[in-house]
């Protein structure tokens, strides 16, 4: 069992690899090309009254364009005709397949805010328009363009702090994982409403993970102020244990598919006055050599708000999947040590990944008196490596203390998983994506007061 009133965080949680390519979308396109609707096209465009500006740039805008636009994560735009038109085919395959916009829930579980998934209204529009041979229509009939921040997610930040110095990466072998430290230089306390990570180069930022540390904290304090430093550069065996572990509050995790933080008014994480942004860098590499200097973009609160955001997670550490099993469980448990309002999922594992599942845990006795439990489903994901969502309740969940988390991961170590990079290796915890984690993240809501150090006091 993992007593989250030990309140750690496991510091060393590499997301997932930046390929993130569509590669069905490309291939699709390959199989299917089409060309620009003709005249001829117009028969059968007026039989189903489907066109590009009415009623597939409104879907794109609201479901597709977050990545499929200038400077988004997506290889190709959807943005105009042009450039929506040679995927219509692959657009309707994906779409009806469900494949696109990924979302990987199970829709019998839970509600979430941030589930992207068509409609079978607008999955079936745009099966219309291809199958009309995708017709432009009369864009006079094109909806209001989204304003996009340049380069961000969320609207244009209030302050963006940037990695000093760049980081150069090799073109071959595993990466330390990279640390560097950026001050904020921040006068009084803040509150964050809005945060985004962003890379330089996408394309090796295995994952980003965000710490606060306070003025007065210890960790890794004799480390490098704004230059790259690696756990093994470091001469205090007191920084060195630092870089593996720390019980700072995470501002924010990124990987490729993640979401920013964006909360409501009454919500905020919370940066103290002369605090520095600590910056774990996991990075991977694809042949190329490269540099890069990653950004964080914070949107900040007008007036300090009732709640505070903290990030929590269930970890196990602990296990080792032997060869060839191709649905080894791995579970991990806690106690809250005080109430919280439960806001949002992120699960974590490398690439023997094969589903992830949140759960309350109650306690009762059976008919006989005997003690028994009955498990509450919250989420049930399944895995997908070049996906590591977040999943944000549409409801948030009033917790009391003592409420019992459990989190259950399953790994495919088998030849069956295409991506396994040994079935014959008992795999065990490490920081690289051919070891394995197992590591739930949480955000919970509490009261604006409570530190991540003082919400682990049992009262």
């Amino acid at each position: 069992m993992i007593d989250l009133t030990v309140g750690t965080i496991r510091n060393g949680i590499p997301l997932l690899p930046p390929a993130l390519l569509l590669l069905l979308l490309c291939a699709l396109a390959q199989e299917t090309p089409l060309k620009p609707a003709q005249n001829a096209a117009q028969p059968r465009a007026a039989a189903t009254g489907a066109t590009f500006y009415r009623d597939v740039l409104p879907i794109l805008e609201e479901r597709c364009q977050i990545c499929h636009r200038a400077e988004g994560i997506a290889p190709m735009r959807f943005e105009t005709y042009e450039q929506t038109f040679p995927y219509a085919a692959a657009i309707a395959a994906a779409t009806e397949a469900k494949s696109m916009p990924p979302w990987f829930a199970d829709p019998h579980i839970g509600h979430f805010s941030n589930d992207p998934s068509l409609s079978a209204e607008q999955i079936a529009a745009l099966a219309a328009w291809t199958h009309a041979g995708a017709p432009a229509g009369d864009a006079h009939d094109a909806p209001p363009p989204p304003h996009w921040a340049e380069g961000w997610s969320i609207p244009q930040p209030d302050l963006i702090l940037q990695m000093p110095k760049s980081v150069p990466l090799p073109a071959s072998g595993d990466v330390e994982y990279t640390y560097e430290i950026v001050p904020t230089g921040f006068k009084e306390d803040r509150w964050v409403q809005a945060v985004e990570v962003l890379p330089s180069l996408r394309a090796n930022v295995h994952h980003a993970v965000v710490y606060v540390r306070p003025p007065d904290s210890h960790w890794m304090r004799h480390a490098p102020i704004g230059v790259p430093f690696t756990a093994s550069t470091l001469t205090d065996p007191d920084d060195r244990r630092g870089a593996h572990w720390t019980d700072s509050d995470v501002l924010l995790v990124y990987a490729p598919g993640s979401s920013p933080d964006k909360w409501p008014d009454n919500l905020a994480k919370f940066i103290p006055a002369g605090s520095d942004l600590v910056f774990q860098m996991h990075y991977t590499t694809n042949g190329r050599a490269g540099n890069d200097r990653t950004s964080v973009g914070l949107i900040l609160a007008k007036q300090a708000p009732a709640q505070r955001v903290l990030t929590l997670q269930l970890t196990n550490d602990h296990f080792v999947i032997p060869p060839g099993v191709p649905d080894y469980r791995v579970e991990a448990r806690g106690t809250l040590p005080n109430d919280a309002t439960l806001l949002s999922f992120l699960p974590h594992m490398h690439l023997r990944g094969k589903r992830f599942q949140y759960n309350i845990i109650h306690k009762g006795k059976n008919s006989g008196g005997r003690p028994d439990q009955e498990i509450e489903p919250l989420l049930d994901v399944r895995y997908h490596f070049h996906w590591q969502m977040s999943y944000r309740l549409a409801e948030p969940r009033s917790l009391k203390a003592g409420t019992e988390l459990q989190a259950v991961a399953w790994y495919d170590n088998s030849r069956e998983n295409a991506h396994n990079p040994d079935p014959e290796a008992a795999v065990r915890w490490g920081e690289q994506t051919y070891d394995e984690m197992m590591v739930g993240f949480f955000d919970v809501a509490v009261a604006a007061h409570l530190d991540k150090r003082s919400y682990f006091i049992r009262h």
